[in-house]
């Protein structure tokens, strides 16, 4: 079985910084992608940022600029530096990752509990 684990998330006033972490832990052969995500009350959920396993990243446009996600490959760690924080941020974000579990197996998804970020003066 494979858990994925968030931390960091919490009450930030308006153009303040987070960085959230989240830990892959269990049965892994190997993580391909690690992504990002968010949701807002009432909206749906969103890619916010991915990462490859060599360290390709992708952006959502509404955080181009102002949130960085990076990898510790050797830490099945995921990290989203997020800076210059606006209201329109909050919302509980999730860690995503497609994961192999053995040499043989195929690449499964799986989801982190989530963490909350809110960001109000």
């Amino acid at each position: 079985q494979v858990q994925l684990v968030e931390s960091g998330g919490g009450l930030v006033q308006p153009g303040g910084s987070l960085r959230l972490s989240c830990v892959a832990a269990g049965s892994i052969f190997s993580i391909n992608f690690m992504h990002w995500f968010r949701q807002a009350p009432g909206k749906q959920r969103e890619l916010v940022a991915s990462i490859t396993s060599g360290g390709i990243r992708t952006y959502a446009d509404s955080v181009k600029g102002r949130f960085t996600i990076s990898r510790d490959n050797a830490k099945r760690t995921v990290y989203l530096q997020m800076n210059s924080l606006k209201p329109e941020d909050t919302a509980v974000y999730y860690c995503n990752a497609d994961v192999r579990t053995s040499v043989t197996d195929n690449l499964a998804n799986y989801w982190g509990q989530g963490t909350q970020v809110t960001v109000s003066s």
